[in-house]
């Protein structure tokens, strides 16, 4: 069987710079993708670049989880009907069509011998409680959480001025290597890895491993546009409309696809500060894993 490392994808294998001809655009609008490792540096040096425009929406979003842990840890959560009834001052007709109920004997002795009995007190302290809550600064204290990996979403823009074929039609193909498994294994199992592994020549820990998991992974991608640069990000939806205008031969000229992005990793406040400039076009590398992983917010 063919080993991960013998295979070559477009991404490593041209070494050039792909997708139309941006001449006259300000450099800083064109995005420029390309593919990196884990900590963000550029994975191969004379890798294949994408340039392209982001059109429309270009909207980068971040989740944050804040919850309230000790909500329910006032009096509503005890006896919620009778607290909110007490809060509405709804429990008020409730005690009056029950004190109606009553014969006069047993009015009287739910009244009291004395005016200003207990049904009095009773009425004055439920409707003292009408517009009152139980939430209070700390029941209602917020804790993190967590959060998710940030998403970056874009229109990618691709137009074809001279030649379909190497504007076009070599993007779109560049995109589909690096959102695909570089190589699924046609068949595999926990138990036939394990006996593939036993009846191998070189039991080492790294063909276990390839035993074991015969795949690989899709490609993880930097982003660098208007100076800043995203890295490591994966790819986890495109969208391709196939009713783009073409040429005669069935190449799109022009097409806008939806990408969605991921970063690896949820970020912090380095990692930020790491994607911004001058960490841009002139960094070395990535920007958002490798140079800022460890170091302390300013």
């Amino acid at each position: 069987m063919a080993r991960l490392p013998d295979m070559v994808v477009t991404a490593a294998a041209s070494g050039r710079e792909v997708g139309p001809l941006w001449d006259g655009i300000n450099d800083t609008l064109i995005a420029s993708i390309y593919e990196v490792n884990h900590h963000g540096d550029k994975l191969y040096e004379n890798g294949s670049v994408l340039r392209c425009l982001f059109v429309d929406d270009a909207n980068l979003e971040a989740t944050f989880n804040w919850q309230s842990p000790f909500e329910n840890s006032g009096t509503g959560s005890l006896t919620p009907s009778l607290s909110a009834m007490l809060q509405s001052g709804m429990i008020q007709p409730i005690v009056e069509s029950v004190r109606g109920m009553l014969s006069s004997d047993e009015r009287e002795k739910f009244d009291g011998a004395t005016p200003g009995g207990w049904a009095d007190k009773t009425a004055g302290a439920a409707e003292h409680a009408r517009g009152r809550t139980g939430i209070t600064k700390l029941n209602s204290t917020q804790v993190f959480t967590g959060m998710a990996p940030i998403k970056l979403t874009v229109n990618i823009m691709l137009r074809a001025w001279r030649d379909p074929e190497a504007e076009v039609e070599a993007a779109i193909n560049l995109l589909m290597d690096w959102a695909l498994p570089r190589h699924l294994a046609a068949e595999g199992t926990l138990l036939t890895a394990a006996l593939d592994w036993a009846g191998s020549q070189n039991k080492t820990a790294e063909s276990l491993v390839e035993a074991a998991l015969p795949s690989e992974v899709p490609a993880l991608l930097a982003i660098q546009y208007k100076k800043r640069t995203f890295a490591p990000l994966v790819i986890e939806s495109i969208g391709l409309p196939l009713n783009s205008p073409s040429d005669k031969d069935g190449r799109f000229v022009q097409i806008q696809i939806p990408v969605t992005f991921s970063t690896l990793t949820a970020w912090d406040g380095a990692s930020w500060e790491g994607a911004q400039p001058p960490n841009g076009f002139n960094s070395s590398h990535g920007g958002l894993y490798g140079n800022v992983q460890g170091l302390s917010r300013r």
